[in-house]
């Protein structure tokens, strides 16, 4: 029985990934946590011919920004216009295939979250509250909460930010921060009243029992669902919507001079305008896909995100009325380095643009790799030379040994015209192949790209097998019908692994349907075995992956702890 058709049918599909600071480049880790499982989702979607919005954009807002822009010694404006640029180009030359990709200092958005916080305080949603905040008085500065450092009350980390430890994951609040300092000056800061407009979230505990505990037990991850159920239960407090700081969208009111929006009601306001400004450029409705019931909306982040994706947004859309919510938050744990968190201040880290630089012809073996490892419900580890087995025992012995295998073999015997049947069948291989699309279909709906990925090269392996029990190389000697109907069912599995695996590795998917001298096939085609006709002409071969040396991985090693 196919699973997947007892799934409720959506027309549409509005599918995020977080947006990232646009205050650096980008690292592996952030591609393993919100990019590379939300790329493939929405390629397979668009293999199915559903139709599918997948949004994201540069969030150029909040401290963070400013932080770099003074460390840098230049302007907010110069620094998101260069990260936002770089980011933007690593996402596509990665393969990353995003319908738009935004950013936050656009006009359209300002005036999109600007609207969105009027509709919210016109209703009464917020409660205006006079507080006491940390204030650098060497730099007249009241200090947003990734202004302040200290040590992080739940592990000791000592360079804890003001709103998230970096190195347990814990959201914190300035003032829970043992032995505080300014990042600014560097002195200790001071407590003096500041006026700023909460979100009492408490209002809306019943409601979020109702639709994340009761509701979504089910069907959202254990990582997800933990972490909710846990904040829930625990009490939701007020929090603050708006900030101290001359960069971000103003608030738009008279008596809030001087005040930019929290960066946590700015930010996810930006999938909004994103698809406002996608909507535009394709003469579309952006309301089918934020107001209509039939559009599923999925959220791909990373665990530090968990909260204001699965909690926080859920509450301002619910608050606003007008919106849907989402339907799942796909969230992956963090993805460590060679044994170590990623620290971006230390530049422990992998950067994807070096990457591309280092090994431009092996995007797809990275998203191979960061996908065969993903932290879905658990923190995972990159290493090179898992990277390298990964590639040279996987990639290069399994998949391109087979393709490799069966293309040579055709123009060998066949000049590279797909041999014809004539009565010799292998019925079980091919009621295997046809069996494979649901097997990925299905892994893929449940957000298990792993097992999905292991699916996809399942196929591959089948291939290598059935090579290896037919022995075409003998037969042809004795028995040229079988040698025929081996090929054609081999080359059958060729085709079909364009199909399958696309989602994963588009550009060797590519690469192969130019061998095979085939158009591009949707997944429906990926349950047929006759994708290829007999007479059909394909190229010449080449191979699909070169091996990994030892000398590429202990380059990267050194580099990695320069």
């Amino acid at each position: 029985m196919n699973k997947l058709a007892d799934k409720k049918h959506f027309n549409r599909y509005l599918v995020t990934s977080a947006l990232p600071y646009a205050n650096g480049p980008l690292h592996i880790g952030q591609i393993a946590g919100a990019y590379i499982t939300a790329d493939i989702y929405t390629r397979y979607l668009k293999s199915k011919g559903e139709d599918v919005l997948f949004v994201c954009g540069s969030d150029e807002h909040g401290a963070a920004i400013t932080l770099r822009a003074k460390k840098d010694k230049t302007t907010p404006k110069k620094i998101v216009d260069k990260y936002h640029s770089l980011i933007k180009s690593t996402f596509e030359d990665f393969g990353i295939n995003f319908d738009i990709y935004h950013r936050t200092s656009s006009e359209l958005h300002h005036k999109t979250a600007a609207d969105f916080f009027t509709v919210l305080n016109d209703k009464g949603e917020f409660e205006q509250r006079t507080v006491q905040q940390y204030y650098d008085k060497e730099n007249d500065q009241f200090l947003a909460d990734r202004y302040i450092i200290g040590t992080c009350p739940n592990c000791a980390y000592e360079n804890a930010y003001g709103d998230q430890c970096e190195s347990c994951g814990s959201y914190l609040s300035p003032k829970e921060l043992i032995d505080p300092v300014s990042t600014l000056s560097g002195n200790p800061p001071e407590l003096k009243e500041t006026t700023h407009w909460f979100l009492p979230m408490g209002k809306y505990e019943g409601w979020l029992k109702e639709w994340i505990i009761d509701g979504h037990k089910a069907d959202w991850k254990t990582n997800v669902y933990g972490q909710c159920k846990s904040w829930i239960e625990g009490g939701l407090n007020p929090r603050a919507m708006t900030r101290d700081l001359s960069w971000g969208v103003k608030v738009p009111l008279e008596e809030a001079e001087g005040k930019v929006l929290y960066v946590w009601l700015d930010a996810p306001i930006g999938y909004i305008s994103a698809t406002k400004q996608w909507a535009i450029d394709n003469d579309k409705n952006w309301e089918d896909y934020w107001k209509k019931e039939d559009t599923k909306l999925v959220h791909f982040i990373g665990k530090d995100n968990i909260v204001f994706h699965s909690i926080i947004f859920p509450i301002i859309l619910k608050a606003h009325g007008d919106y849907i919510l989402p339907d799942n938050v796909p969230a992956n744990e963090f993805l460590n380095i060679e044994g170590r968190k990623v620290s971006t201040s230390r530049n422990w880290a992998v950067w994807l643009h070096e990457y591309l630089e280092d090994f431009p012809e092996k995007k797809d073996e990275l998203r191979y790799v960061l996908c065969s490892i993903a932290p879905e419900t658990k923190d995972s580890e990159f290493t090179w030379k898992d990277y390298q087995a990964r590639c040279n025992n996987e990639l290069v012995a399994i998949l391109g040994n087979f393709v490799n295998r069966t293309l040579v073999l055709t123009h060998k015997y066949y000049d590279g015209i797909v041999p014809e049947i004539a009565n010799q069948q292998y019925n079980s291989v091919t009621d295997s192949i046809a069996n494979v699309p649901n097997k990925v279909g299905e892994s893929i709906e449940n957000y298990r790209f792993r097992e999905a990925l292991g699916h996809a090269i399942d196929l591959a392996r089948m291939g290598n097998q059935f090579l290896a029990e037919t022995e075409p190389w003998k037969l042809i000697k004795t028995d040229e019908d079988a040698v025929r109907a081996i090929l054609n069912t081999a080359l059958q599995i060729c085709a079909n692994l364009t199909i399958v695996l696309e989602p994963f590795l588009p550009f060797t998917s590519q690469k192969l349907r130019n061998m095979l001298n085939l158009d591009k096939l949707g997944w429906e085609n990926g349950t047929k075995v006759d994708n290829l006709k007999a007479g059909h002409q394909i190229n010449k071969p080449a191979l699909l992956f070169e091996k990994v040396e030892d000398e590429a991985i202990e380059e990267q090693k050194v580099k990695l702890h320069s």
